[in-house]
């Protein structure tokens, strides 16, 4: 009789369970879920996902566009040409909130003012999109991402009934302030390679609607967004409650920071040359380290560059301090005596240096602050290698 029993109840379970798949009682609600950020690069912007709740039934799931496989078929070739796919994943909201009370990060959740029959159709619009045949995408960081992903789905299945006013913007940043505002207190490291590797086009200024791909803006854009009832407007977050509260995230080591790393180097440059000034000599393991390692920055610039299919890569004017013929070069400098030709070479990188220094004052391309000593450093040692084959 037990046996019967349980069989019974695993039965009951199956139903209710399927049930809950295609029809949702009228209590069931769609809340967008904001996560604070974490301790690593990946993390520092936040998160962004939808939660669809229905207490009658028991069905509580989290509907994530934020994953992707880090086994999938050349995974590292795909991310590094600007190819890697993401996709929607689902998984049960307490197991979501395991991860992110253990990795020490807030999550809220707004309740959006939806109508049963709106909650069913994002409900059945978030089923469909997470089957194995349509949950992939291709990400894109600002326009195409976990955030982003959040308004799309909305609009496209409530239509013109949500109103965005975006009122609540009243900055003119950049995509690059914008990720600044996230990394330049506690990623420093991380926001310097992202300023060697993202081109100047993500230096115009970012419209309203472009600051929706940070998890922050999404969540103030539905707090000030909203949603048409019958002959009126109402606002389209019913409720807003904090699930875990915030923490304090990684702070890194004063010492070994950017600036700090090439202050020292540049120092080293200079004092090298000032002796091979005074000495009427050339350090020719110096340059020859010092073109070498610039060019090959330059050789990676250009590659994502014109080699990707990263949208923000492009136009990338590191290329006039990192420039990539220095790796060509370099082995001319391990010679005694070097070709008086490279002197037109020289000046022509300093004219390049010069005109880094003009579009990082209009700001065409805003550079990483850190490389200003090591760039003053490169042009003094640039203008003593000019002064020595003179």
């Amino acid at each position: 009789m037990k046996k019967y029993v349980f069989i019974f109840s695993l039965l009951c379970c199956f139903i209710i369970n399927s049930t809950a798949q295609n029809k949702l009682s009228d209590k069931a609600t769609v809340s967008v879920v904001t996560c604070g950020p974490g301790s690593e690069l990946f993390t520092a912007f936040g998160h962004s996902a939808f939660r669809v709740y229905d207490p009658l039934i028991g069905f509580d799931k989290i509907y994530n566009y934020g994953t992707f496989d880090f086994n999938a078929p050349n995974f590292y070739l795909n991310f590094a040409k600007g190819k890697l796919t993401y996709f929607l994943s689902t998984t049960r909201f307490n197991y979501f909130l395991q991860v992110y009370r253990y990795e020490n990060r807030w999550v809220k959740t707004q309740e959006l003012n939806l109508t049963p029959n709106e909650v069913q159709a994002v409900f059945n619009f978030l089923e469909q999109n997470a089957k194995p045949e349509n949950r992939d995408y291709q990400y894109d960081f600002f326009y195409d991402n976990c955030s982003t992903k959040i308004e799309e789905v909305l609009t496209t299945v409530l239509k013109d009934k949500i109103v965005f006013s975006n009122q609540h913007i009243t900055t003119q940043k950049s995509h690059r302030d914008l990720i600044a505002d996230y990394t330049k207190a506690n990623y420093k490291w991380g926001k310097f390679g992202i300023d060697l590797a993202l081109g100047s086009v993500i230096d115009d200024k970012a419209t309203k609607d472009d600051y929706k791909f940070l998890p922050d803006y999404i969540f103030q854009a539905f707090n000030n967004a909203s949603i048409q009832k019958n002959d009126h407007q109402e606002p389209l977050v019913k409720k807003t409650t904090t699930i875990l509260n915030e923490n304090n995230s990684k702070k890194e080591t004063l010492f070994f920071q950017p600036l700090i790393v090439f202050i020292l180097l540049s120092i080293g440059i200079l004092f090298i040359t000032f002796k091979n000034y005074k000495n009427q000599s050339r350090s020719k393991y110096l340059d020859f380290l010092l073109f070498f390692s610039t060019g090959i920055i330059g050789i990676v610039v250009l590659l994502l560059w014109f080699a990707t299919s990263h949208t923000a890569t492009y136009k990338n004017l590191n290329f006039l301090w990192a420039f990539a013929p220095n790796s060509i070069i370099a082995f001319y400098f391990l010679k005694s005596k070097i070709p008086t030709w490279l002197q037109f070479y020289i000046l022509f990188l300093l004219l390049l240096l010069l005109g880094m220094g003009i579009t990082w004052i209009l700001k065409i391309q805003v550079f990483n602050s850190a490389l200003l000593p090591f760039i003053l450093a490169l042009a003094v040692r640039y203008s003593y290698l000019s002064y020595r084959l003179n």
